[in-house]
């Protein structure tokens, strides 16, 4: 796959310098600091792929100002969507057009979509029909599963509404009970669904780039 990411930023994007490696763990400081764009490549096998997401969510967390685009496997998918969906993040299947590749480049940090149509279809998740789920769900449980849906992770929601992670993780898990839900993969499905998307007052599928904005942290904070 690098071979091929090389040569689509080599005829899209040659304005920019590109820079490979072959982990996450060979990238230095100085490449982090002077970089806009990072590319990675989750679709390869690995012993362990928590672990790869997890020192990919510390480098996000470090350098916010990178738009971080990670092309995802089937393998790969319920890690990357638990670790990291975030706002300087994208998530692209690895079998994303070229197009769809190119427009997230272009798009930037902030206007890009946080996780493509592809990755929310039902061969990807093995979504099913939601539509006869009835939905009981706390206010609490409503919040966390909408900020997941806009794209924030466990650690960065606890952090905005001052609670800690396990407190955070046990009111997502309680609310995927209340859903009959048994993976973070049918999660997603679900809140990426009409059902979902109009229960949580999500306005699309993807949310909207606005609502990264200072004025909605202090909204959802002002519901916490």
């Amino acid at each position: 796959m690098q071979a091929g990411l090389k040569e689509i930023m080599r005829t899209h994007f040659p304005e920019y310098e590109i820079i490979s490696s072959a982990s996450a763990e060979d990238l230095t400081l100085l490449q982090l600091r002077r970089s806009g764009l990072v590319i990675a490549d989750l679709a390869g096998e690995s012993e362990d792929p928590r672990s790869v997401c997890e020192h990919y969510y510390s480098l996000i967390s470090q350098y916010r100002e990178i738009h971080w685009v990670f092309m995802v496997s089937r393998s790969w998918y319920s890690r990357a969507v638990e670790l990291l969906m975030c706002p300087t993040a994208t998530l692209l299947s690895d079998v994303e057009p070229i197009e769809n590749l190119v427009k997230t480049v272009r798009s930037g940090n902030t206007h890009a979509e946080r996780i493509s149509a592809m990755l929310t279809s039902p061969a990807m998740t093995e979504t099913h029909d939601f539509s006869y789920r009835s939905v009981i769900l706390t206010l609490s449980e409503r919040k966390v599963l909408r900020l997941l849906g806009k794209g924030w992770g466990i650690n960065q929601i606890a952090s905005l509404l001052k609670k800690s992670n396990k407190t955070i993780s046990a009111q997502k898990n309680s609310a995927m009970r209340r859903l009959a839900i048994h993976s973070n993969a049918e999660m997603y499905a679900w809140i990426n669904s009409a059902q979902g998307a109009r229960e949580l007052n999500l306005p699309s599928v993807y949310g909207d780039a606005a609502e990264w904005n200072t004025a909605e942290l202090r909204r959802e904070m002002s519901h916490s």
